[in-house]
């Protein structure tokens, strides 16, 4: 069972954390302050976690509220969660996935566990009752991001309305978004939230070149400016292979040589 009230050992912790204004603590830093043995410290933590006054962000590192809520149960919001532990280890993340499709309006659907792209950790955490997907990338992957102020007062770093709609087609296969981020970046782009030449250079700097290709192939079927296809097609090497238009159906269709792509949508 929760743990609802605070004891005068407690009550001491959040007084010392928000004199200094302090939602971060670690083992051994409340022993001089509160006068505790590292055993007493650490059952204190143990005990505050357990009961949902504090959140363990990793062994050693906790957070706290900046103000004890009503009830005393708190958790962080993903932004908290992920700030703190990319500080920790000293890495960059973004927020890619269902969290950004559905921020930017291209899906109602409601995440379940955020999903951040990062360059120090690939797997599941949980940080009080956040549950995180993080997807460990190469550095070069991590660019093209919006700040985003949460109700926590906290900012975390988004992928762009661009970025996001390159990855959804990059990465369709994590996302389960293909062939229905095609329609979001047609409707994006006549809607004019996105530019084509803005889509072009994300997709040249964050696609692979079957992102290239589809994307590619997209804007020449959109009838933009053949400056702009050309740019795009530069990025692509001389090839005799075809890929799909759509992932896992037949390639089945009319052969778009110009840019690799079976056009196998009629299916």
């Amino acid at each position: 069972m929760k743990k609802r009230r605070m004891g005068e050992l407690e009550r001491r912790l959040f007084a010392y954390l928000q004199l200094r204004g302090k939602t971060t603590m670690r083992t051994g830093e409340l022993t001089g302050p509160l006068r505790l043995s590292p055993l007493q410290e650490r059952n204190l933590l143990s005990r505050l976690a357990r009961a949902g006054w504090i959140a363990r962000v990793q062994r050693g590192l906790y957070l706290a509220p900046d103000k004890l809520p009503l009830g005393g149960l708190w958790s962080p919001d993903e932004a908290q969660a992920l700030n703190a532990l990319m500080a920790e280890r000293g890495g960059r993340y973004q927020v890619c996935g269902l969290s950004a499709f559905n921020r930017y309006g291209f899906t109602e659907q409601i995440p379940n566990r955020p999903i951040a792209y990062n360059n120090r950790i690939s797997g599941e955490r949980t940080v009080g009752a956040i549950s995180l997907i993080l997807v460990k990338v190469a550095d070069r992957r991590l660019g093209a991001t919006e700040r985003v102020r949460m109700s926590s007062g906290e900012v975390a770093l988004y992928s762009s309305r661009a970025r996001s709609l390159v990855d959804a087609v990059y990465d369709w296969a994590r996302f389960d978004t293909l062939p229905q981020a095609f329609d979001w970046i047609r409707a994006e782009l006549r809607a004019g939230r996105v530019d084509p030449e803005e889509l072009a250079r994300v997709t040249l700097r964050y696609g692979d070149v079957g992102t290239i290709r589809r994307i590619g192939a997209l804007l020449d079927r959109l009838n933009v400016g053949q400056h702009l296809l050309l740019e795009v097609e530069r990025a692509l090497k001389a090839s005799t292979s075809v890929i799909p238009w759509i992932p896992g159906r037949l390639k089945r269709g009319r052969v778009d040589r110009r840019w690799g792509i079976v056009w196998n949508d009629r299916e």
